[in-house]
C-alpha cells in the first residue's frame, strides 16, 4: 500500500508537470494582448487538437528561430524550467531533513504543497500566478519524489524485490510525463481549463489521506533507534556515487533537451502535422516499460551486470541521439526516441538500486540524502533544457545539438566500468573493515597486521602456546574493528 501511496505522489507529480503544455497558449495569446480566454482561437485550438499527445513539442517550437514576441518565448522557457530550478535548489535541504525526520512526514508535507500548487493553477489568469504554482511544485517535488524513493528502498532492502519495486516507480513517473497531455487537452476542451487540475487535486488529496491512514507520521517512535544518516556532502565527494549522479543526469539531457526542440524541427524539416508532433513521444511509453522490465528481469538473474546495463543503456541512448537529425518523416522519428527513451529506462532501473546499495554498504543504511542527489542529477537536466536547448539549435543547429548529446553519452558509458566492483562490496562500516575482513590486501594492511600480530608475542608469557596468539590476534583484530565503528554515530 505504501508503495501505491509513492506511485500515485509520482504520477501526479508528472502528470502536473505536463498537463499544463496544451493549456500554456491561451495564457500566451492574453500575454500578447489577444484577450484573456484565447481557448476559441484559432492558434490555441491548433495546439490543444496537436498537442494532446505531446503539447510542449507544438507549443515550444517557437522559441527558435524567435518569433515576434522573443519576451515570451524567454518567458516560456523560464516557466517550464521554474520547476526543475527551485527543485534542484531545495533537494540538499529537502535530504538532509529526510534523513533526520524519517521518510513518512515529508512525503506528506510534499503531497500538501503539490496539493496548493495544483489548486493555484487551476485559479491562475496570468503569468506570474503560473509562475509561482510552478515554482511551489518544485517545492513538493523535492520532498515529496526524494521521500518517496527513500521510503521504497528502505521498505524493500532486499534484492530483486527493491529493484522491482523502484521500477513500478519509475514506470508511473513514465505514464504520468506521456499521458498529461492528452488528459489535459481533452479535459480542457471539453471541460474548461480548470477541471483537469481539480481532478488532479482531488487524487492529490486522496492520496495523502492513504497515506496519513497507513503510515501516520507522528507514529514514527522506531525513528530514535535509526541510525544517522551520512551527510550529503560526504555522499556528494563519494566517487561511486559521484559516477552514478552523472550518469543519471547524462542519460536524461537527449530527452530534456529534445522536448522543447524536436517539434520544431518536425514541422521546418519534414512538414509534420500537429497530430503527428502531438504524438510523437506517446510510443516511447512502451519501450521505456519495456525497458524497466526488462532490466528488472536481468537484475534478478545477474545482480552483478548492473552497471553494464546502465553503460548499455548509455550506449543505445548516444546511438539513437544520433540518429535523429537523419530521420527524414514521422515513421523513422518515432524509431531513435523509442531508443531513447528504451535506454533512459535501462539506466534509471539499473542505477537507482545501486545507490541504495551504496549506501547500505560504504555508509549508513539512510537513504533521503543520495536520492536527493539523484533528483539533483534529473533536475539539472530539466532546468537547462527549456532554456538552453532552443539557444544551441539557434545558434549550432538541431544536428550538432543531437551530436553532442549523443557523443556524451557514449563517452560516459565506460566510465561506469567503475561500477564494475561494487557488486563484491560487503556490508560493513567501512571499506577499511572490508579488508580486514578478507585479509591484508595491501602494503600498509599488511604492515598493520605484522604490528599488531608482533605486539601479542610480545606480550603473551613464555608458557602460553601458538593456539593462544591465534586468539589475541582475533581479539586484536576485534578491538580494531569496534574503534573504526565508533565512527558512526546514532541518535
Amino acid at each position: 500500500m505504501l508503495l501505491l501511496v509513492v506511485c500515485v505522489a509520482l504520477l501526479l507529480d508528472n502528470m502536473l508537470y505536463m498537463v499544463i503544455v496544451p493549456i500554456i497558449p491561451d495564457y500566451i495569446e492574453a500575454m500578447r494582448g489577444g484577450g484573456g480566454a484565447a481557448g476559441p482561437s484559432a492558434p490555441a485550438g491548433g495546439n490543444e487538437t496537436g498537442g494532446g499527445g505531446g503539447g510542449n513539442r507544438s507549443l515550444l517550437p517557437a522559441r527558435y528561430p524567435p518569433a515576434s514576441g522573443g519576451n515570451e518565448d524567454v518567458q516560456i522557457g523560464v516557466l517550464f524550467a521554474s520547476k526543475a530550478m527551485l527543485q534542484l535548489l531545495v533537494n540538499p535541504l529537502s535530504g538532509t531533513l529526510i534523513d533526520r525526520v524519517g521518510y513518512e512526514a515529508p512525503l506528506l508535507a510534499g503531497l500538501a504543497v503539490l496539493f496548493l500548487s495544483t489548486a493555484t493553477f487551476a485559479f491562475a489568469e496570468n503569468y506570474a500566478t503560473l509562475f509561482a504554482a510552478r515554482s511551489l511544485q518544485g517545492l513538493g517535488s523535492a520532498f515529496a519524489d526524494t521521500a518517496g524513493i527513500a521510503l521504497i528502498a528502505d521498505r524493500y532492502a532486499e534484492e530483486p524485490a527493491r529493484s522491482r519495486a523502484l521500477g513500478t516507480a519509475l514506470a508511473c513517473i513514465s505514464f504520468g510525463s506521456l499521458a498529461a497531455p492528452p488528459f489535459g487537452g481533452v479535459l480542457y476542451e471539453f471541460a474548461g481549463k480548470r477541471v483537469p487540475f481539480l481532478v488532479l487535486a482531488c487524487v492529490c488529496l486522496l492520496d495523502g489521506l492513504l497515506l496519513l491512514a497507513l503510515a501516520p507520521p507522528c507514529a514514527t517512535g522506531a525513528r530514535a533507534n535509526m541510525p544517522v544518516g551520512t551527510p550529503i556532502h560526504r555522499l556528494m565527494v563519494d566517487p561511486y556515487v559521484a559516477v552514478v549522479a552523472g550518469a543519471l543526469a547524462t542519460c536524461n539531457i537527449p530527452l530534456a533537451f529534445l522536448e522543447p526542440t524536436i517539434a520544431n524541427w518536425m514541422k521546418e524539416s519534414m512538414g509534420a502535422s500537429e497530430w503527428e508532433v502531438g504524438l510523437t513521444w506517446l510510443p516511447a511509453f512502451f519501450p521505456h516499460v519495456l525497458g524497466v522490465y526488462v532490466t528488472v528481469r536481468l537484475a534478478a538473474a545477474y545482480p552483478h551486470l548492473q552497471w553494464f546495463y546502465g553503460a548499455l543503456g548509455m550506449a543505445i541512448i548516444g546511438a539513437s541521439s544520433c540518429l535523429v537529425p537523419a530521420c527524414r518523416n514521422f515513421g523513422q522519428v518515432i524509431v531513435p526516441l523509442c531508443g531513447i527513451c528504451f535506454g533512459i529506462a535501462l539506466v534509471d532501473t539499473a542505477l537507482l538500486p545501486t545507490l541504495a546499495f551504496l549506501v547500505d554498504v560504504r555508509h549508513v543504511s539512510v537513504y533521503g540524502s543520495v536520492y536527493a542527489i539523484a533528483d539533483i542529477s534529473y533536475s539539472v537536466a530539466y532546468a537547462l533544457g527549456p532554456i538552453v536547448a532552443g539557444q544551441i539549435v539557434h545558434t549550432m543547429g538541431f544536428v550538432q545539438l543531437n551530436l553532442g548529446m549523443g557523443l556524451a553519452n557514449v563517452l560516459y558509458a565506460p566510465v561506469l566500468l567503475f561500477l564494475k566492483n561494487v557488486c563484491q562490496m560487503k556490508p560493513s562500516h567501512s571499506e577499511r573493515n572490508i579488508l580486514l575482513e578478507e585479509g591484508p590486501k595491501g602494503l600498509y594492511d599488511t604492515i598493520k597486521m605484522e604490528e599488531r600480530k608482533g605486539m601479542g608475542k610480545s606480550l603473551r608469557p613464555a608458557g602460553e602456546t601458538e593456539e593462544n596468539g591465534v586468539d589475541s590476534y582475533r581479539r586484536d583484530l576485534t578491538g580494531v574493528s569496534e574503534e573504526d565503528s565508533s565512527d558512526y554515530e546514532y541518535s
